[in-house]
């Protein structure tokens, strides 16, 4: 069943283009996205092909706290699919709640005692980690090991960083500036309506050379004009993007004739 809500880290597991591994993995609770991906993600795992997955998945939805689960599913930014599926296992949601953190909706068993922050930042240290063990540090790891993991070749490992909810917004502004990201990272930036609220990351999509022109252009006409100027002149930036922020900067003096 679909669960009625979309993220970067679930495309991949709706497209099936996740191991059976990691899919065992997240069945069992152990990566701790999100509620929203958490929930999402085990809805989405019940119905898996691979029957040690659905079955983890089954056993893992079991064993989730009932009284922080239906508060959850009483938030207002639950899909309706999500609460149609659940209902349809017995569990209605609770008295209305306004959405609060984000965190996971409990821990799997033993998800809690590995410290993730003995692992260090040391790039050649984290890139030769098991890609579950890397995922599982994107999700709940520390700041600077985040900033490590964005730019992993994997990208799937890249998609859990995003989906951290111990992610902030001033972490999604200094990705938005990294020229060692891969445009897929930059481009879920770009479509998230919350984090393109913020100038700084608006700022770093349109001067990243590695955002495509596409994105760049569009972001343009929310740029102040000193910022604009700026771009006309950063031989970093591609052609065609130095050459529409001339455009606006020539129609903003017209305008202002």
């Amino acid at each position: 069943m679909d669960p009625g809500y979309r993220s970067p880290l679930l495309d991949f597991f709706r497209r099936g283009e996740v191991a059976p591994d990691v899919r065992l993995a997240a069945a069992q609770g152990a990566l701790l996205p999100s509620a929203h991906e958490q929930l999402a993600l085990l809805v989405l795992l019940v119905d898996d092909p691979e029957p040690s997955v659905a079955a983890s998945a089954n056993e893992t939805l079991g064993a989730l706290p009932l009284e922080p689960l239906r508060a959850f599913l009483a938030r207002t930014d639950v899909p309706d699919a999500m609460r149609a599926f659940f209902a349809a296992r017995g569990l209605d949601a609770g008295s209305a709640a306004e959405p609060a953190g984000d965190g996971p909706v409990g821990e799997a068993p033993g998800a809690g005692e590995e410290d993730p922050d003995d692992r260090g930042t040391d790039p050649a240290v984290l890139s030769s980690l098991p890609i579950i063990e890397r995922m599982k540090l994107a999700m709940k790891g520390t700041r600077a090991q985040r900033a490590q993991l964005i730019r992993d070749s994997n990208k799937l490992v890249a998609a859990a960083v995003l989906s951290s909810p111990k992610l902030t917004e001033v972490e999604v502004e200094a990705f938005a500036k990294m020229a060692n990201v891969t445009e897929d990272v930059l481009r879920v930036i770009a479509t998230n309506r919350t984090w393109t609220k913020n100038y700084g990351v608006i700022w770093g999509l349109a001067r990243n050379p590695k955002t495509p022109p596409a994105i760049s252009m569009h972001l343009l006409p929310r740029l102040n004009e000193r910022d604009l100027k700026s771009i006309t002149t950063d031989r970093n930036v591609p052609e065609a993007v130095r050459l529409a922020a001339r455009k606006f900067v020539v129609k903003g003096r017209k305008g202002g004739a």
